[in-house]
């Protein structure tokens, strides 16, 4: 660095990489913003120019440089700080120490503390911090997913059928060799879910299925809800919660989308077809799904991904924090990608349910783009990471008005799937299994009726007992959705 260097690094003012002291009086002081500049983005400390930005410089002597060695011994692991001595041509010079951080170190602590910077202040590193970039730093060693599982859960206590559904997936799609040997246990070794001859915790999150499991592995569990409103002080409409493996819960988040997410429909001019366009792009929301389950935080007993969707918004929640330096603006930018859990996030890649790391999240925004969505929002919030969905800017058909499917109930999709031609009340209630004519009114035929999925062959008599029910034209879109 020359003085040129220096002065115009002076006059931008003190920053969260810039630090300004007046000498190496301050050197402990420079020293706390130094392992603050560590723990953060790096940065530099300028010995010799006052808080005002008056480049002042000091007399640096050999007794000093073995002064500021002493101080930065005193961080642990061990800093890389860069020094460098600016000389001003008056006998004087400015010592600048540049923090270089190492992601794999932090966190640092100096003489015992560890601090951080926030803006042009240096502090203490809370706490709940300082466990994050703990875990960060042995991350690569030693996670909740490859640990092995408690003694006795064996490959019994798996989906064999789902592994194997795994490993003809890869195979298709080119993600793993072909290969002879196709036992359970062999592809779960392929898949680096077995170490020393024991399953590891990332095998039972992605194939565990024995009951015997809840007990263990209480966190394995997603929540669905529909909300009737736009924030969770509404009552809901549905509401779900499924434990079971990676692949089991990810199709249940699928299937309840599917019954909620209205469905824009238009016969657009010139055209003979319909053209649907859904609420919210069910590739965009499966991958978010996806990526929840990869990069959560399975450590919290009762944590859960959780889907919520609103009137006017739709929420996918996962329990952890974002990590490695990513931030929301970064996941809308080519980025490196260093999932929490790679073991399972590479059984998700080769089983073909994600894409290559660190395209997921611009693969969600070009999908909104393409539906006509506005771009998703990431957002971290009280220990969990949420993205956000907006429904669907519909287009613009000036000679066609725009008809949205209505959500309709699960009841109701069952209802629809077992009616066939005129059948009765009663007809239908015995297909349903269901005893209960009221609770058959209210929640089945009545809904139906009001959605116009169903009419009465006699609607003028609508209690005589000749009345019939017939699928209508628009309810016979869902009659297949079972």
């Amino acid at each position: 660095m020359n003085l040129a260097e220096l002065e115009k690094l002076v006059a931008a003012g003190e920053s969260n990489v810039v630090e300004l002291k007046k000498s190496t009086a301050q050197l402990r002081r420079a020293a706390e913003t130094l392992c603050a500049m560590l723990n953060g983005y790096g940065g530099k400390v300028l010995l010799g120019v006052t808080p005002g930005g008056r480049i002042i410089g000091q007399k640096i002597s050999d007794k000093t440089l073995r002064e500021v060695a002493a101080v930065l011994g005193k961080f642990e692991p061990a800093a890389t700080v860069v020094q460098t001595r600016v000389d001003l041509g008056n006998d004087k010079e400015v010592l600048v120490l540049e923090a270089v951080p190492k992601s794999e170190s932090r966190p640092y602590v100096f003489d015992g503390r560890p601090y951080q910077r926030v803006g042009s202040t240096t502090s203490i590193l809370p706490q709940e911090t300082y466990q994050q970039l703990l875990a960060e730093r042995s991350h690569s060693r030693i996670r909740w997913e490859n640990q092995p599982a408690p003694d006795g859960i064996a490959i019994d206590d798996l989906d064999v059928e789902e592994i194997q559904i795994t490993l003809d997936n890869a195979i298709r799609l080119g993600r793993l060799e072909p290969t002879t040997r196709q036992d359970p246990e062999s592809i779960l070794r392929g898949l680096e879910l077995v170490q020393n001859g024991k399953l590891l915790n990332a095998a039972v999150a992605l194939y565990g299925k024995s009951d015997r499991l809840k007990p263990l592995y209480p966190q394995l569990e997603i929540r669905l809800a529909r909300f009737r409103g736009r924030n969770r002080l509404a009552d809901f409409t549905d509401n779900r919660q499924y434990w079971g493996h990676a692949f089991a819960l990810l199709r249940r988040a699928e299937s309840f989308l599917m019954d909620h997410v209205p469905i824009a429909g238009r016969v657009v001019p010139g055209k003979m077809v319909r053209e649907d366009q859904p609420w919210y792009p069910p590739r965009a929301t499966r991958e978010a799904i996806a990526n929840a389950i990869c990069h959560r935080d399975y450590t919290i007993p009762g944590g859960a991904v959780a889907v919520a969707m609103y009137d006017d918004h739709l929420e996918i929640t996962n329990p952890g924090t974002f990590h490695f330096g990513i931030t929301p603006e970064k996941l809308t930018q080519p980025h490196e990608s260093k999932p929490w859990n790679p073991i399972l996030a590479n059984v998700f890649y080769r089983a073909g349910i994600i894409e290559r790391w660190g395209t997921g999240t611009l693969n969600i925004l070009d999908w909104c783009r393409e539906n006509g969505n506005p771009e998703p929002a990431w957002q971290e919030q009280a220990g969990s990471v949420y993205v956000v969905f907006q429904p669907v800017a519909l287009r613009e058909f000036p000679e066609v008005t725009p008809e949205v499917t209505p959500e309709v109930p699960p009841e109701v999709r069952k209802m629809l799937f077992v009616m066939s031609g005129e059948m009765t009340r009663s007809e239908i209630m015995k297909k349903l299994g269901l005893k209960d004519e009221k609770h058959f009114r209210e929640n089945y035929q009545q809904v139906a009726v009001k959605l116009g999925l169903i009419e009465m062959t006699i609607p003028d008599k609508p209690r005589s007992s000749k009345q019939k029910y017939r699928v209508t034209e628009k309810g016979s879109r869902f009659c297949s959705a079972e």
